[in-house]
């Protein structure tokens, strides 16, 4: 450890130079004006690996965007780490609710501010370097692969083709991932679960064009009045979702496990401070942490039409339209649950609409069992470096192609989650606390050390 730390130390202003470079790049997956900004991040994903070490890094088609792909084999009877990551980011906007600007990376108050500064730009270079100081001091006990993917952010749509096509340059004993939380900053933490997701977009036509709000107003229904009516008709008082067969799948978690989860430190009133909200809502009969971690959810995204402009337009809309998605839970198949909702929603809306439902994308939910030996190794490796035993911690949050890896390559994932909530991943204002980003470059190498050691 004090070999490791000294390294990063002669090295940290490097290190944030590098990953300034690298959060540079505007790489959005989902603005198709950002798509040269993929090719260039993969590009700058394969430079960074071959300096760190690795025997051969290139750019990979895909029927989206590029994935970027290294390697080191340093004895192939030795076991074999794949690092899973994504170059992506997600949009910036609103834009001026920044206090910097997102792709001009700085430190202030102890942290990088930046989109993807967690997201996973800084979770991910943390792997890099760790593999860095591993290579470049001789103390890398075992093979490792890096698959950098440019689609995370819109569901992995290409991926899973890549993974299929590419079985044998992906195997490994092991997939390590770097793009969830801890819980706090001193209460390590590693995510054994994540929820699937279900994704749509739905669009509602009253009229054929839009009309005079005041000549046509009560005489012919307003797209978003009858949009909204509808949502608010998704969810009950008691937070219970309301299409048929939603929660026939459920897995119900036993008793036992509700009581461990609930071991978890959580203090409600600090909770409701940080998002600054009077009170929390949710499912009834469940905690919080168990709404985000245990339970689906269903939100509505996005929702726009009509006028929106500066000032008044007295309008009545043709088309409403919203984007909704529902976070689903082990044992929820999500194209079962895209069918459901479709089937529903379109089948309540009245004749004097139209109503079209598009499934976009999503992906199942994922469990890593707290006794498989890659997270014993990840247990040991936090406990060294922050002095306390992670809390296993299923997280609210989506990374469909965790649970496409086990399908396709038959490997299980350890999610070596640094990133805190305080992050504001996804919104204005991201961060990423050095404090965190170098913990993590410190923990990654003893992960290695004692995974190796089981083998």
């Amino acid at each position: 450890m004090k070999e490791l730390q000294g390294y990063i130390e002669k090295n940290k202003e490097r290190f944030l130079e590098e990953l300034f470079e690298l959060i540079r790049i505007p790489s959005i997956s989902s603005e198709a004006e950002h798509k040269p900004d993929m090719y260039k991040c993969a590009e700058k994903w394969c430079d960074i690996l071959l300096k760190a070490g690795a025997d051969k890094a290139e750019v990979f088609e895909t029927e989206g965007n590029p994935v970027a792909y290294g390697e080191k084999i340093v004895n192939p009877a030795l076991p074999t780490v794949l690092v899973y990551a994504h170059m992506d980011v997600m949009p910036v906007d609103p834009l001026d609710l920044w206090n910097t600007k997102p792709f001009d990376p700085v430190v202030k108050d102890g942290k990088i501010w930046a989109r993807g500064a967690d997201d996973d730009k800084g979770q991910s270079f943390m792997h890099a370097k760790a593999f860095e100081y591993m290579v470049q001091t001789g103390n890398l006990p075992c093979n490792v692969k890096f698959m950098i993917e440019g689609e995370e952010e819109i569901g992995s749509p290409s991926l899973p083709k890549f993974c299929q096509e590419h079985k044998d340059m992906l195997k490994a004993d092991v997939i390590l991932v770097s793009d969830t939380s801890m819980i706090a900053a001193d209460i390590p933490s590693i995510t054994t679960g994540l929820r699937g997701l279900a994704y749509w977009q739905v669009e509602m036509t009253g009229p054929c064009r839009d009309l005079h709000s005041g000549l046509f107003g009560g005489a012919v229904a307003n797209p978003i009045n009858v949009l909204a009516k509808m949502i608010a008709r998704m969810v009950d008082d008691k937070g219970h979702i309301t299409i048929p067969g939603f929660y026939d799948d459920v897995l119900v978690v036993s008793a036992a496990e509700r009581a461990k989860m609930a071991e978890a430190p959580f203090n409600p009133e600090a909770y409701k401070k940080a998002l600054g909200v009077d009170d929390v809502f949710g499912e009834e009969g469940y905690t919080t942490n168990e709404r985000t971690g245990i339970r689906p959810t269903f939100d509505v995204c996005g929702i726009w039409g009509g006028y929106t402009g500066e000032g008044s337009k007295t309008v009545l809309p043709s088309k409403a339209f919203a984007k909704i998605s529902c976070r689903l839970v082990p044992n929820q198949d999500h194209e079962k649950i895209a069918v459901l909702f479709k089937e529903y929603f379109e089948s309540i809306a009245p004749d004097y609409v139209k109503v079209e439902v598009t499934s976009l994308h999503g992906g199942p939910a994922y469990v890593c069992p707290i006794d498989l030996p890659a997270y014993k190794a990840a247990e040991k490796a936090y406990a060294e470096v922050y002095g306390k035993n992670p809390v296993p911690f299923r997280s609210g949050g989506s990374i469909p192609i965790i649970a496409a890896f086990e399908r396709i390559l038959g490997i299980k994932s350890v999610l070596m989650g640094f990133g805190l909530e305080s992050d504001a991943i996804h919104s204005p204002n991201e961060n990423y606390p050095l404090e965190q980003f170098f913990n993590g470059i410190k923990t990654i190498p003893l992960f290695y050390k004692y995974f190796a050691e089981q083998h």
